[in-house]
């Protein structure tokens, strides 16, 4: 069957969803930045000789997920990557890393890292469209086929004009904005480790600066950012597969009989009120990300703790439980391997890669690698609406569904939509402000009362987040 065969087109109306029920006070905090008020989870660093075999392994695959982006698809050196990306990692791993020796075959395109143990190095392979996937612990062979890939990593500039391409850009900022963005590098104004920062007014680029290492064709790990990527993917697919997220969420995991998570909606699942269980606020997903364990092994496992939609709490697993849904309601075909791509492609983000498991399942809530230039793009398509170059990709109302706080909401800081957050004048921002952002300091700040699209990169230690919220006022300040 053809992509699309039995597409339509419908409009998304926020009334036909639940009213707004009352927020539970739960406190969302979780070890990796997954929110702007989350604060890290209190964790035992263990030594690097009393940690078990399963922890070696994990942090193996850390490093060579790591090294493989960073490097292979990325083009930067191994020691840029030890210095940040390898740098204020969780606790549990750091120590390990330094024991863990990498061997990187630029030509096949793999790395394999050794640790302690009987088992094969773990192993992260670059294929196209895909980028790095990490086979499970103790498998050796590359189950992700290399592709006939002839062209450059990473990929060069596209010669058509900006947005669709990279001609015509010519920032010209203010001497104000100019010396905000200049004060984003230095680590003391609004802290962190920046590594990249697009200003974007109505669609022309007002002011764009690298670290070194880094660049407009440099894509790194968006980390949660993924998961406002994978809200707009859904919002696709509502739009061409006619899912509605008012009704459960379609996980084959949950179809037996009796099973009650059978109940739980899609629209549950974007908004972080699916009432599951999870073993960490926030909740770390490690042998998924790092560990090779798949989206359908772990996932889809989780049992319910209260009842759906009564109660907000940040979870990996109910964006990547979002994205199985989809791919069975994809019926499992080629359309949900070239998914990703309805939305990169018409925008041309050619220079981000949605990563799998080594099951083909999309890792929505993290593994997203991209540019600040592509995330650029993603924040004005948000500004228009979900319309692109004067065609319509997401159905009308999407973009107010994400950005709309229905059903239950974080204790404090910002609100949550359906896999976006929400700032105001409580954060010294424009009322209908709303960010994308992930760990380790990934923003896409979108100000809609001043055509303002605002990307700040980082590579942020748990010590040393970057005040967004702070950023985008002085961004503001500045362009009056």
């Amino acid at each position: 069957m053809k992509p699309g065969a039995h597409a339509r087109t419908r409009s998304f109306n926020l009334a036909d969803l639940a009213p707004r029920t009352r927020a539970r006070k739960l406190l969302c905090a979780g070890l990796i930045a997954l929110g702007p008020s989350a604060a890290p989870v209190s964790a035992q660093v263990i030594a690097a000789d009393r940690s078990t075999a399963y922890e070696h392994a994990v942090a193996a695959g850390y490093k060579a997920l790591a090294l493989c982006e960073g490097v292979i698809a990325a083009g930067r050196t191994e020691a840029q990557v030890e210095a940040l990306e390898l740098r204020g990692i969780y606790p549990d791993y750091q120590p390990l890393l330094p024991r863990l020796k990498a061997t990187i075959d630029h030509k096949a395109r793999s790395v394999l890292v050794s640790f302690p143990g009987d088992l094969p190095p773990r192993r992260a392979d670059w294929a196209p469209g895909a980028g790095c996937v990490l086979a499970p612990i103790g498998g050796a062979a590359r189950l992700w086929p290399a592709g006939p890939w002839r062209g450059q990593l990473p990929a060069p500039a596209d010669a058509r004009a900006w947005p669709l391409g990279d001609a015509g850009i010519a920032p010209r900022p203010s001497a104000a904005l100019s010396a905000t963005i200049g004060k984003a590098f230095d680590r003391t104004t609004y802290k962190g480790e920046t590594v990249g920062v697009i200003v974007m007014r109505d669609g022309r680029i007002m002011g764009e600066q690298y670290a070194s290492g880094f660049g407009p064709f440099v894509a790194n790990r968006t980390w949660s950012v993924a998961k406002s990527i994978a809200g707009t993917l859904v919002g696709m697919a509502v739009h061409e597969l006619g899912m509605d997220p008012k009704k459960p969420a379609p996980i084959p995991e949950w179809r037996v009989a009796g099973d009650p998570r059978r109940a739980i909606t899609l629209d549950q699942l974007l908004r972080m009120s699916s009432g599951l269980h999870s073993d960490h606020y926030g909740n770390r997903t490690d042998a998924i990300y790092f560990g090779g364990t798949t989206v359908t092994e772990q996932a889809a496992g989780w049992p319910l703790e209260v009842k759906p939609g009564t109660r907000f709490r940040y979870a990996n697993n109910d964006i990547m439980l979002a994205a199985r849904a989809v791919r069975a309601a994809m019926n499992n075909d080629r359309r949900y391997a070239a998914w990703p791509q309805r939305l990169f492609g018409p925008l041309g983000m050619q220079h981000t890669t949605a990563g799998t498991d080594w099951q083909g399942n999309l890792i929505l809530s993290s593994q997203v690698y991209t540019t600040a230039r592509d995330l650029a793009r993603l924040g004005q398509f948000w500004l228009q609406d979900g319309v692109w170059q004067g065609k319509r990709l997401l159905p009308a109302g999407w973009m107010r569904y994400m950005t709309t706080p229905t059903g239950p909401q974080p204790a404090d800081g910002p609100g949550y939509g359906a896999t976006i957050w929400l700032f105001g004048t409580k954060q010294g921002l424009p009322a209908g402000t709303y960010s994308a952002q992930g760990n380790r300091g990934q923003y896409v700040m979108v100000v809609p009362s001043h055509k303002l699209v605002i990307v700040r990169r980082g590579e942020d230690t748990a010590s040393s987040r970057f005040d967004i919220a702070r950023f985008a006022a002085d961004v503001i300040r500045d362009l009056k």
